[in-house]
């Protein structure tokens, strides 16, 4: 089983007698300076002159400056851009800037799973990687909570990687609920296959195959919307909450009984042959390889294929049924967005 560390594991002093850099205010950046800045630690903002994020930094009460100079003067600096710009980031105005003693940080292990970043042996190398979106790490912060965490360490200059990053995870609120020991390895490994088995591809190609098969079969597309796409949150919120279990104890024992006798129809051994297939694409590289390339390519396929995508019926059709519920406060995302 995991180890999982909590607040009573962790030394705020620690992390309290550093100065913290966060590298990026997007959707865990925003969430990491915050909380830290809530927890009286010593933490700038670093971007880019141009960065459109400056001005909502600054509004959140944090300091900004250049990520070279927040680099210069960090003890750890957390780097929380985007996977594929980080390379860039690192090389450009971070990597100059790091001496021993000090912390490089990740929210993500992809660059040091697949060695687009190598730090230095003279620096700790770790991870603190909160198991849900930034707004979300936010939002149960401010109530007294928050969500849990990884926890990974990749090199260990000081001798003391660990106990920083427990008191990291404490300073943004994770060993709240609990920080998971694992590896940049899993970490990554786990989260590339999660979004590719099923949180994002296997779901949305489901979704699409299953609304695609009732309009063929000449339902009404409004009617497959609401049967394939939006019902799907009340499942998985009862998944959320408790599980297959409870979402079976909730839902009809007709519908139970369907989950039991389709389900393997739908996922055959040829699924899960495939599934394995993705993993091991994962673990050897090739997947990474490809992603990367793609990006320094100028994304020509992954940018038809999300116009390809945008423009889906059922993006059309649940646009317009979603503005017959504001309750759900709906978004739309055009075509080029």
């Amino acid at each position: 089983m995991a180890t999982i560390y909590y607040d009573n594991d962790a030394n705020p002093d620690i992390i309290k007698n550093k100065k913290v850099a966060i590298i990026g205010y997007g959707s865990q950046g925003h969430a990491h300076a915050q909380n830290l800045n809530d927890n009286g630690i010593n933490v700038v903002v670093g971007l880019h002159e141009n960065s459109k994020s400056i001005e909502k930094a600054q509004k959140d009460g944090l300091k900004v400056i250049n990520v070279a100079d927040a680099s210069k003067w960090a003890d750890i600096i957390m780097l929380l851009a985007p996977d594929t710009v980080q390379p860039t980031i690192y090389n450009d105005s971070i990597e100059p800037n790091l001496k021993t003693g000090k912390t490089l940080m990740f929210g993500h292990g992809f660059n040091i799973r697949f060695n687009t970043i190598t730090p230095p042996k003279e620096i700790d190398v770790s991870m603190i990687a909160p198991k849900a979106p930034g707004h979300r790490v936010r939002e149960t912060f401010v109530e007294g909570g928050c969500t849990p965490g990884l926890l990974a360490v990749h090199q260990d200059a000081s001798g003391n990687a660990k106990d920083i990053a427990i008191s990291y995870a404490w300073g943004i609120g994770v060993t709240r609920a609990g920080a998971l020991e694992t590896t940049f390895a899993e970490e990554t490994e786990t989260d590339l296959f999660g979004e590719q088995s099923i949180l994002c591809g296997g779901v949305s190609a489901l979704i699409k195959a299953a609304f695609e098969t009732l309009v063929k079969a000449g339902y009404q597309p409004e009617v497959a919307y609401f049967e394939c796409m939006h019902e799907l949150k009340l499942i998985v919120d009862l998944l959320y909450q408790g599980g297959l279990n409870y979402m079976r104890y909730s839902v009809s024992d007709t519908a139970e009984h369907g989950d039991y006798v389709a389900g393997s129809r739908i996922v055959t051994e040829e699924t899960i042959g495939a599934m394995s297939q993705i993993l091991t694409d994962i673990q050897d590289g090739t997947y990474a390889k490809e992603w990367i390339a793609e990006n320094k390519n100028g994304r020509p396929w992954f940018n038809k294929k999300r116009s390809e995508e945008q423009n889906h019926l059922i993006e059309e059709v649940g646009s317009k049924l979603r503005e017959m519920m504001p309750f759900i406060d709906p978004v739309t995302i055009k075509p080029g967005e």
